[in-house]
């Protein structure tokens, strides 16, 4: 779900960058950082509150 919820945000972020405003391409920049801190400390802000929402991990520790 994670991964999928910050394709979403990459591809709107292209979209709005490429047809509104090249200030949208940060956010781009802001879900890859999510993406390198996730993946190299395990913090990740969209799983904590996909986690308080109910969404179960498919993937259980």
């Amino acid at each position: 779900m994670v991964f999928l919820i910050a394709g979403v945000f990459s591809l709107v972020g292209v979209s709005l960058g490429t047809y509104v405003s090249p200030w949208w391409f940060l956010l781009n920049l802001l879900v890859g950082i999510n993406l390198v801190v996730f993946s190299t400390v395990g913090f990740c802000p969209m799983a904590i509150l996909l986690n308080k929402l109910g969404v179960e991990p498919k993937v259980k520790d």
